[in-house]
């Protein structure tokens, strides 16, 4: 290597001569953007390479463009009907100003011809670029394509929703209202149902609580891994809340003794829209409802901003490659594991190769795979269709979760027979995975041939900028976990300070991960019939972190806190 040294040219050679990246890390950087097709400075921004305003500021020395504060234009100010909503979402660029024939169009990347090209060929003027912050941009753009849809999230203020809820009782509804038909019409009750879905997406929650209880009635959004309540609606609507939602979710409204599941689409945008997964369960004082938040971009992140360490993600993409064998994800509900799984059928998602999944529910529609929902009433479950798949000539299959043996017989023989399987299990650790496996009745020896990697994983709170450093003895460090290696390095301690910006010091959400590769010295252990704690001793001398090490290495870089790491790992 040190024949051939890195060549480096535009942009990101500029970026090492200002010594805001390295030459190695812009090199890869490149060619990782190159890969997952995601523009340059895109990349950079969202996996905290180098600051939007480094960039920009690095950009606009090194080509001569003006730089410009988006954020302090007038979203109505920009030209309409130039260019389609598709055009700017597709170049990542917004044309801003149109002065004669002069057309100037806001970029974050002065590179980016192709761009402005096709905006000068579609409106026949003379374009001009500007820069601009790579987030400032994003944002920018977020909200002027909202604004063009009508009934997008600008359509629906807070004017909209002031909801004279008293007035719906007084107009005949109550908690023995038995008309669930005409209360699920009810003007307020969809304002208010509308008001808490666009709200949770806006806020970045993942799940809407919707609880009745007897003198009670309390909608909660979980944000961040953590539940909180946003509002408290009269008691006797508890039946018009839940006949709406359910209404909306194409359910039997008339049914309210079982559990029922069921689909909403929230168009938000012309260029987006959002699917919520609904539940309800019948509870002492009516249905509860639960709303989960299934939003299709999150599918499509790329495997840099899931947070694997470097070590990590080269162990991910080598089983991902791999021609056959089982890629196993486990944790608990909510930890990102169909994220993990989605971004690597994302990566391997090309036209030469047939990809079926088996899911229960299918939680986010993706192009080019075939995606198989479970029905267990009509005898379709993980068994049925991993038998279907197997005479459909499938190079990858992902069943969405492994619940009995003779789904996992299956799974495991494809695995065994040149099929790459991937799946998921809920355990809390990754030799645990193993032994759970086992007890389900699968043969020592089918699982050390066909298993390739596990990944256990966690999510936990990401520190806001607003973050405080914290003076931490030595010795308090080291009963936490820390080697003395890590201590001698120079590092700082942080923890949460809370500012208007965040919620109570924490804002978006890490991946925390135990990436195990089976190893041959572990498949001896499988053989052996070892219990998890011995597979995980070696597991470790194998230099394989546990989810909890892993979580340190997060606060070594100052992603997330201690006692984040403890509340999401039991502190081991």
């Amino acid at each position: 290597m040190a024949a051939n040294p890195i060549q480096l040219s535009g942009l990101a050679r500029r970026l090492v001569e200002d010594e805001l990246l390295e030459d190695t890390a812009a090199k890869e950087a490149s060619e990782e953007a190159h890969k997952t097709r995601v523009p340059f400075v895109t990349h950079l921004v969202q996996n905290d390479l180098v600051s939007a305003k480094d960039i920009a500021n690095s950009a606009s020395e090194e080509f001569g463009t003006p730089l410009i504060d988006i954020s302090a234009l007038d979203i109505e100010s920009v030209p309409k009907d130039l260019v389609d909503d598709k055009l700017i979402r597709q170049n990542h660029a917004i044309p801003i100003f149109h002065r004669g024939n002069r057309l100037f169009v806001a970029v974050s990347d002065p590179t980016n011809r192709k761009g402005l090209e096709d905006i000068r060929f579609h409106t026949g003027v003379t374009t001009e670029e500007v820069l601009v912050e790579e987030n400032k941009l994003s944002s920018f753009i977020d909200a002027y394509l909202d604004s063009q849809e009508g009934s997008g999230l600008g359509d629906l203020g807070d004017d909209d929703v002031d909801l004279d809820l008293e007035a719906v009782d007084e107009q005949g509804g109550g908690p023995d209202d038995d008309d669930e038909g005409s209360a699920a019409d009810d003007t307020p009750v969809v304002r208010f149902i509308n008001k808490m879905l666009i709200d949770a997406i806006k806020g970045g929650s993942s799940d809407l609580h919707f609880e009745p209880f007897e003198k009670a009635y309390r909608v909660r959004y979980r944000t961040d891994g953590v539940l909180h309540e946003v509002a408290r609606p009269p008691v006797n609507l508890a039946p018009r809340i839940s006949a709406r939602l359910k209404v909306m979710s194409l359910m039997d409204i008339s049914e309210r003794r079982v559990p029922q599941d069921g689909r909403i689409k929230l168009r938000i945008s012309k260029t987006k829209s959002i699917d919520f997964r609904v539940n309800t369960l019948p509870v002492l004082f009516g249905e509860k409802v639960v709303l989960r938040i299934l939003d299709p971009s999150s599918a499509k992140m790329g495997i840099d901003a899931l947070g694997y360490e470097d070590d990590q993600k080269a162990l991910y993409m080598e089983a991902l490659m791999k021609p056959q064998g089982m890629f196993l994800v486990t944790g608990p509900t909510g930890s990102g594991k169909t994220v993990s799984l989605y971004t690597g059928i994302n990566i391997l998602n090309t036209p030469e190769l047939n990809i079926s999944t088996a899911e229960d529910p299918v939680e986010i529609n993706l192009e080019g795979i075939n995606q198989c929902p479970i029905n267990a009433k009509v005898g379709l479950d993980f068994s049925e269709a991993l038998r279907a798949f197997l005479r459909q000539d499938p190079d990858i299959i992902l069943v969405g979760e492994i619940r009995d043996l003779e789904t996992a017989s299956i799974s495991i023989k494809a695995a065994q027979t040149g099929h790459m399987v991937m799946s998921t299990l809920h355990t809390n650790s990754a030799p645990e995975t193993l032994t759970r496996l086992r007890n389900m009745g699968v043969a020592a020896f089918n699982l050390a041939t066909s298993v390739n990697l596990i990944v256990a994983q966690r999510l936990g709170r990401r520190l806001c900028d607003c973050k405080t450093k914290l003076d931490v003895p030595k010795n308090a460090l080291l009963e936490k976990g820390f080697s003395e290696e890590q201590l001698a390095e120079d590092f700082d301690i942080f923890g949460p300070n809370g500012c208007e910006k965040c919620m109570s010091g924490y804002k978006g959400r890490v991946g925390i991960y135990e990436v195990m590769k089976v190893t041959p010295q572990i498949s001896k252990m499988i053989m052996e019939d070892a219990n998890a704690l011995q597979i995980a001793e070696v597991s470790v001398q194998e230099g394989f972190d546990t989810v909890y090490k892993s979580g340190l290495r997060k606060v070594i870089s100052g992603a997330t806190s201690l006692e984040e790491i403890n509340r999401v790992t039991s502190g081991h």
